[in-house]
């Protein structure tokens, strides 16, 4: 394959995915303002329940990593505790629920859904052992 033909065939890939793409992250963008205002009223303190608040909360609002420092900082400061600040930053950059269809396209069902559920399952997981190593828990 030549190089003219490559970049003809990445375009059309990328003007065919292009469509979804903005359409998601308007989707993304609109969850995200949706929920900002009471991401600090869904967080209840518990050290069992915060983790998964937190890992459901990041899954839906999908982001990239500087702003979910960002976002992150603002939950402490709002009194979110350490470790549901934590899985939220883990699912927000490593579970897209919201992706998951451009992914799936592009990657195929299974592996988009595998890939999904184990970072959900991890962010949780890394989110505890994090908290337990700064032994804050």
């Amino acid at each position: 394959m030549s190089v003219k033909q490559s970049v003809v065939s990445t375009f059309q890939v990328f003007k065919s995915f292009m469509p979804v793409m903005i359409g998601l992250l308007l989707f993304i963008n609109l969850l995200n303002a949706c929920f900002r205002d009471y991401y600090t009223d869904i967080f209840s303190g518990n050290p069992v329940l915060d983790p998964l608040i937190g890992t459901i909360a990041g899954s839906i609002s999908f982001g990239i990593p500087v702003t979910s420092y960002i976002v992150g900082g603002e939950l402490l400061e709002d009194g979110v505790s350490l470790l549901a600040v934590t899985a939220f930053i883990m699912a927000w950059t490593t579970v897209g629920l919201a992706m998951l269809p451009l992914e799936a396209t592009f990657f195929g069902k299974r592996f988009a859904i595998i890939r999904n559920t184990i970072n959900f399952f991890f962010a949780i997981i890394i989110a505890i052992l994090t908290i337990y190593t700064l032994k804050v828990l």
